[in-house]
C-alpha cells in the first residue's frame, strides 16, 4: 500500500508533542508507530496488524495502551544515526537504501482505513531529511514558551545538560551561545534557554526545505485552551476527514496548561536570565 502524505510532529522536548500526538492517533485514519516498531523494526506487518486490530472495540481499548512514542530503535534500524545526530540532518544525508527501505516500510504499516503514517519526533526536527524520503509530506511544529520549556528540562534528571554542553546532542556552542552561557556563570538555566533556541533555530531553518503551505505550528498554550478548535485546523491542514468520533476522543483528553510553573519556581535573578538570553524568539513568537 502507498504511503499517503506522512504526517510529522515536531518540536523541542517538553513542549506538549507527546500529547499532541496521542490525541492526534485517535484519528480513524492515521496510522502510528507502537512499541512493537522498536521490538520489531524490520517486522512492519506486526505493526500492521496492531493498527487493523484497534477497530475492534474490546481489544481495541487495551491495545491502544501499546506505547505511542518516537520509538528511535526503529528509525535508527534503518538510519543508525536518526536517533542522536550531533547536528539537524538533511537531504544530503539520505542514502539511496535508507529513502527505499523507509518508504517501503511505512507503506507495509498502512491499512485501508489507516492510510496516513503520523509520526513524532523531538529535537531535531529533521525536516529537511525527511521531506527527501517523503516528498508530499506535512510537519506540524508544536511550539512552547522557551521559558516554560528550560523550567521543565531542568527538572528531568535525563537532560543531558547537565553533564554540559561539550557532552549533550546539539553539538559544540557557537562563541556567541559559548559567551552568553558564560555570561551566566553557566547557569543551567541558561543553557536549557540556549538549547531551546538552538532547536526553535534549526526548526527555523529547515522550513527552507519545504514549501510554506506543509508547514503548520501549534501554540502549546492555543492547544491547552481550545484543543477542539486546533484540532479542526490541523484536520484540514492534514486533508482528513473530521468525525464526531474523533471529537469525543479530543474531548475526553483534559489539558492543563503549566506555563505557570517557571513563574512560580524562577527566582527573579533566573527570569531575567531567561528573558535576556531568549528576548528575540520570545518577541517573534509574541510571548513577550
Amino acid at each position: 500500500m502507498k504511503s499517503g502524505m506522512p504526517i510529522f510532529i515536531v518540536g523541542v522536548g517538553r513542549s506538549g508533542s507527546t500529547v499532541f500526538h496521542r490525541m492526534f492517533s485517535e484519528h480513524p485514519n492515521v496510522a502510528w508507530l507502537s512499541l512493537l516498531c522498536d521490538i520489531c523494526p524490520g517486522k512492519p506487518s506486526i505493526n500492521r496488524l496492531l493498527m487493523k486490530s484497534i477497530a475492534y472495540p474490546i481489544i481495541g481499548r487495551c491495545l491502544r495502551q501499546l506505547n505511542r512514542g518516537e520509538h528511535y530503535k526503529f528509525w535508527n534500524y534503518y538510519f543508525k544515526g536518526f536517533g542522536t545526530p550531533c547536528r539537524d540532518l538533511s537531504p544530503e544525508d539520505v542514502t539511496k537504501k535508507t529513502k527505499e527501505q523507509i518508504k517501503e516500510v511505512v507503506s507495509k504499516m498502512l491499512t485501508k482505513k489507516r492510510n496516513k503514517f503520523l509520526a513524532k519526533i523531538t529535537g531535531w526536527p529533521r525536516i529537511g531529511f525527511l521531506h527527501e524520503i517523503f516528498k508530499d509530506a506535512k510537519f506540524i511544529h508544536i511550539l512552547r514558551d522557551g521559558r516554560a520549556v528550560a523550567n521543565s528540562l531542568i527538572n528531568e534528571d535525563w537532560w543531558l545538560g547537565w553533564k554540559g554542553p561539550q557532552n549533550w546532542r546539539w553539538g559544540e556552542l557557537t562563541p556567541s551561545h559559548k559567551e552568553e552561557w558564560e555570561k551566566y556563570n553557566k547557569s543551567f538555566i541558561a543553557l536549557a534557554c540556549i538549547e531551546w533556541k538552538i532547536l526553535v533555530g534549526a526548526i527555523e531553518e529547515a522550513k527552507r526545505y519545504i514549501e510554506h503551505t506543509d508547514f503548520f505550528e501549534i501554540k502549546y498554550e492555543n492547544l491547552c485552551a481550545a484543543p477542539l478548535s486546533v484540532f479542526k485546523d490541523v484536520v484540514e491542514f492534514c486533508e482528513l476527514k473530521w468525525t464526531k468520533k474523533f471529537e469525543n476522543s479530543i474531548k475526553k483528553h483534559k489539558l492543563k496548561n503549566t506555563n505557570y510553573k517557571w513563574q512560580k519556581e524562577f527566582s527573579d535573578i533566573q527570569k531575567n536570565i531567561a528573558e535576556n538570553i531568549l528576548r528575540d524568539y520570545l518577541n517573534r513568537y509574541e510571548y513577550l
